[in-house]
Order: C-alpha cells, then sequence, then structure tokens
C-alpha cells in the first residue's frame, strides 16, 4: 500500500518569545562597576575609600535630617506663639464679647427707660469687638472648614441679634411690655446660636493650638537615631585606624567626631528645653487659660440670667414647668463657675496668679449671698427694691458681680503673659539649630574624608 506523498503536516507552535537581551554595553558597564567594587573591597586603600564615604553619607545624612526634624517643630513652636494660640485666645474673647453684650443689654434694659451710658457703651464696645475679631479670624482661617463655617454663622446671626436687641430697646423707652419679649427673643438666639457657634469656633481653634503644640514637642526620632549611627561608625573606623597603624589618634576622624556629638548634644539638650517650656506653657499657661475663660464665660451667663429673672418674673419655665428657666440656669452657673475657680487656683503655679483667682472666689460668695437677699426681697413683692439690689451701684449683685469679671480679667492677663513668655522660650530654644546642623554636617564630612585620606596618603 503507498502513501500519499502530498500530504501537509500540522503547522508546529511558534518558540515562546525570549526576553530582549541586554545590551552589550550596559551589561558590560554593570559588570565592570562590580569588578571594580569586588577588587577595591580587597584591597586596603579600596576599603578605606569606601569607609570614607560611608562615614562622609552618615554625617551628611546626620546634618540633613536633623535640619529637616527640627526646622518642622521650630515652624509649629513658632505657630503656637504667633498663630493658633492667638487665635484660640480671640475666639475665647468672641465668646466673651458675646456673653457679655448680652449681660450688658439686659442690664441696661432693667435701669427702665433711661439706660445708664456706661452700660450702652459696654454692649456697643462688645458687640464692635466681637465684629472685628470675627474678621480678623475669617482672614486667617480657610472658609471651608469648620472654624470658616462658624464665622460664616455668627457674622449672619450677629445682626439679627443687634436689631432685636435695639427693638427691646424701643420697646422699653416706650414703657411697652413688649420690650421684655423682643428681650427675651434675643437672650434666647444667643443662647441657641451665637454663643453655641462661638463655642464651636474656639474648639476648633484650640485643637489647631493643641496640634501645633503636639507637633514641637514630638521627638526627633529620626535625627537622634541618624546621630547614634553616625558617631558609632566614626568611633568603630577610629578604632580600626588604631589597630592598623597604632596610632591613636586621626585628626580629621576625631574632628568629625566632634562635630557629631556636639550636634547630637546640641539636639537632645535643645529640643529638651523645647519640649519643657511647651509644657510649661501648657500646663501653667494653656490649661489655666482654658479655665478661667470658661469661668468668665459662665460668670456672664449668670448674669445675664439673674437679670432675665428679674425681666421675666417667672413667664419662662423650665421644661417640666415646674421652676423660672432663668433661676435654675442661673443656680447651675454659678455652682460650675466654683467649680471652675477652685480648678484655677490650683492650676496657678505662682502668688500672682493665685491672688485674682482668690479674689474672685471671695466675690461668688458675696455674690450669691446678696442674691438670697434678692430673692427675699421678690418674694415680699417689692420690684423697685428687686432692681435696685440686682444693678444698683452699691451692695447690688452687680457690683459683686464686676468684681469677680475684674479678677478674672487680671488672672486672665497674667496666664497670657506666662503662656507667651514659656512659649516663646520653648521656641528660641530651637533658633540656630536647623543651621548649625547643616554646618557641623559638612564640616563633619570634611572631616571623615580628611582623615580617610592622610591614611590613604600613606600607600602612594
Amino acid at each position: 500500500m503507498t502513501h500519499p506523498t502530498n500530504v501537509r503536516t500540522a503547522p508546529q507552535p511558534a518558540p515562546p518569545a525570549q526576553p530582549p537581551a541586554q545590551p552589550p554595553a550596559a551589561r558590560g558597564a554593570w559588570a565592570e562597576g562590580r569588578r571594580r567594587l569586588l577588587a577595591a573591597a580587597t584591597t586596603e586603600p579600596g576599603r578605606l575609600r569606601i569607609i570614607g564615604a560611608v562615614l562622609a553619607a552618615l554625617v551628611v545624612a546626620l546634618g540633613a535630617v536633623t535640619a529637616f526634624e527640627i526646622s518642622a517643630r521650630a515652624d509649629a513652636a513658632d505657630d503656637v506663639v504667633s498663630r493658633s494660640q492667638p487665635l484660640s485666645a480671640d475666639a475665647a474673647s468672641i465668646y466673651r464679647s458675646l456673653a457679655d453684650a448680652d449681660t450688658a443689654a439686659s442690664s441696661g434694659f432693667l435701669a427702665g427707660i433711661e439706660e445708664p451710658p456706661g452700660v450702652a457703651q459696654r454692649y456697643d464696645g462688645d458687640i464692635a469687638l466681637a465684629s472685628r475679631l470675627l474678621v480678623k479670624a475669617a482672614t486667617n482661617t480657610d472658609g471651608s472648614s469648620d472654624s470658616g463655617r462658624q464665622i460664616a454663622l455668627l457674622n449672619e446671626a450677629l445682626p439679627y441679634y443687634t436689631g432685636l436687641i435695639e427693638t427691646a430697646r424701643a420697646n422699653n423707652r416706650l414703657g411697652r411690655p413688649l420690650g421684655g419679649a423682643y428681650l427675651r427673643f434675643a437672650n434666647d438666639q444667643m443662647s441657641r446660636e451665637l454663643l453655641p457657634a462661638a463655642q464651636k469656633l474656639y474648639d476648633a481653634e484650640t485643637a489647631r493650638l493643641e496640634q501645633d503644640d503636639d507637633d514641637a514637642r514630638f521627638w526627633p526620632v529620626l535625627s537622634l537615631a541618624a546621630g547614634v549611627v553616625a558617631i558609632g561608625a566614626l568611633v568603630w573606623a577610629q578604632r580600626r585606624n588604631y589597630r592598623s597603624t597604632n596610632r591613636v589618634l586621626n585628626p580629621g576622624l576625631v574632628a568629625a567626631t566632634a562635630a557629631s556629638t556636639v550636634l547630637l548634644l546640641w539636639l537632645a539638650v535643645g529640643h529638651t528645653v523645647a519640649r519643657a517650656q511647651l509644657n510649661d506653657a501648657d500646663l501653667h499657661g494653656q490649661q489655666s487659660l482654658k479655665v478661667l475663660g470658661d469661668a468668665r464665660i459662665n460668670s456672664l451667663k449668670a448674669r445675664a440670667n439673674e437679670n432675665l429673672t428679674v425681666v421675666a418674673r417667672g413667664a419662662v419655665l423650665t421644661n417640666d414647668g415646674k421652676s423660672d428657666k432663668y433661676e435654675t440656669d442661673y443656680t447651675t452657673g454659678m455652682k460650675q463657675l466654683g467649680e471652675q475657680l477652685h480648678r484655677a487656683e490650683l492650676l496657678a503655679d505662682d502668688g500672682e496668679g493665685r491672688e485674682p483667682v482668690k479674689a474672685a472666689i471671695a466675690a461668688v460668695a458675696e455674690w450669691q449671698e446678696r442674691h438670697k437677699d434678692v430673692a427675699r426681697t421678690d418674694r415680699a413683692g417689692d420690684y423697685d427694691g428687686v432692681v435696685r439690689k440686682v444693678i444698683g451701684a452699691e451692695g447690688s449683685t452687680g457690683e459683686s458681680f464686676d468684681k469677680v469679671d475684674a479678677a478674672l480679667k487680671k488672672a486672665l492677663a497674667h496666664e497670657q503673659r506666662e503662656f507667651t513668655a514659656a512659649a516663646k522660650d520653648g521656641r528660641g530654644a530651637l533658633t540656630g539649630l536647623p543651621v548649625g546642623a547643616v554646618v557641623l554636617g559638612v564640616l563633619g564630612a570634611a572631616g571623615a574624608v580628611l582623615g580617610i585620606n592622610r591614611r590613604l596618603s600613606e600607600y602612594r
């Protein structure tokens, strides 16, 4: 049986694609570099060159990393002093000004048709200060941030509040009872919108201050590790040099070691001092400022509630309908005020700080006793006597409130000075370190290279 000769065979699969061959020039350059490095490592001059390059790189890295990390911490410390803390203080002042304006408005209303000029000036000054600080805060705050949103809300709601107050004043001058209703509306808007927005603004700015403070105090771990590695390598190189030549000192390597040691000590001491000062600024400055600021705000709110108790005369009740709302809020606020003042006294670290706090505590006790006398007069039905004992020039609760406010203002000014001084000292401890790190790094690397070159000259 014959087989056909014209038979097609099945196609064979193509061989797998081979990766492109490395160009001979590139392969040769890589191989040549590797060969030279290995050859250098087998001779003492070659090993010395490698050691010199590594030492120089380590010392330069120490200077560069230190300059980078300390620059970041110095910037954060500068923000604490010049940006975040002033913004936090301004936010607290906005809150205090709004609360004080509400207090002044209710005090002026109680005075009757003829509002005392001093009370009107106090109200106008508070509104002007709050408006000015809001403009300042807006220029230093991103509009899309939480702080920016609260500033926008305050700018929108403040004119409405002042309009309600002016309507209340106009009706009060005409002897119309409707004025009291407008005053209560204004106080309600202040309590529900303005003060909560101001509180959120203060909280946001305080959080930014705390973040800047944490950034400034965070240990420069990379710089410290780089310093230990660089000094360890330099000590090893000098020991190796001694074992090879029996020479105790190599001037270049000693200079490099000295420069690295000075930089490491400067870094450790400078940051430790900065951290300690910033800790002191936080503990004996910012924490005291916060407690005192809260106490002052509570005193203002308590005073406003006391005034409104007289204005409303029981017309506004608590949610359960059993008690006078303003009297209840006054009692709660005074209790919180007492607790805050005792905490402020504990935080005060010197006599100048404790003295005004003690004066405020004494004035609060006097205020509470006089308020009890106001309540007794009110139960007796003597409205004119109540007004005199609340806003009178002598022996009134208003006089006690003024003592509390003046003492807290003095305490706040002292703690602000304490904070600023400590924070500036913390920032100053880092001054010059970034530039010094670069200079010492360059000098140390030059010393390492010169020290190794001196050894190399012995082989020529």
